[in-house]
């Protein structure tokens, strides 16, 4: 299994000299809540953005780096307000994998229980799922056509 970590919400942190928040080029988050676990996960960082500052270059950087790793098992840590545009990304490329997108719709910095709730359910769901591209957000996992984030509410649910 490998998580690849691509930025948003999930990673952000406070920057006190600017009073903003910002997506580090770390994998800190990520493997704090790693720690917790029995289980070895390698983690590999990569383009470290917002998901609404991801365009199509990033997206195909991320289907590339999935479609060359060994790794069957994948889950991606990605920002939400996209999720849904790189999880279709992936999937256009029929890969025989398990690809798991999940993040955080709160900075683990701030509160931490919500981004390790999504990926604790992450890691769950993508050892005992088939090939294909998933979504598992807030309780929520499935298919990625089938979950979307509802910002009316500021929820993710089942479309």
């Amino acid at each position: 299994m490998l998580i690849l970590n691509t930025g948003g919400t999930f990673n952000k942190r406070y920057n006190p000299l600017t009073g903003e928040l910002f997506v580090p080029r770390d994998n800190d988050a990520v493997e704090t809540i790693l720690k917790s676990l029995v289980i070895e996960i390698d983690v590999q960082g990569s383009i470290y953005k917002d998901s609404l500052e991801m365009d199509e270059a990033d997206r195909s950087l991320l289907a590339d780096t999935i479609a060359k790793t060994d790794e069957k098992v994948i889950i991606v840590v990605h920002g939400t307000d996209t999720m849904d545009l790189s999880a279709e990304a992936i999937a256009r490329l029929a890969l025989q994998k398990t690809v798991v997108f999940t993040g955080a719709l709160i900075p683990f910095s701030s509160d931490p229980i919500e981004a390790t709730a999504n990926r604790a359910m992450a890691i769950g769901f993508a050892q005992r799922s088939c090939s294909g591209v998933y979504s598992v957000m807030q309780g929520i996992c499935g298919q990625y056509n089938y979950v979307r984030k509802n910002r009316e509410c500021g929820k993710f649910e089942y479309v």
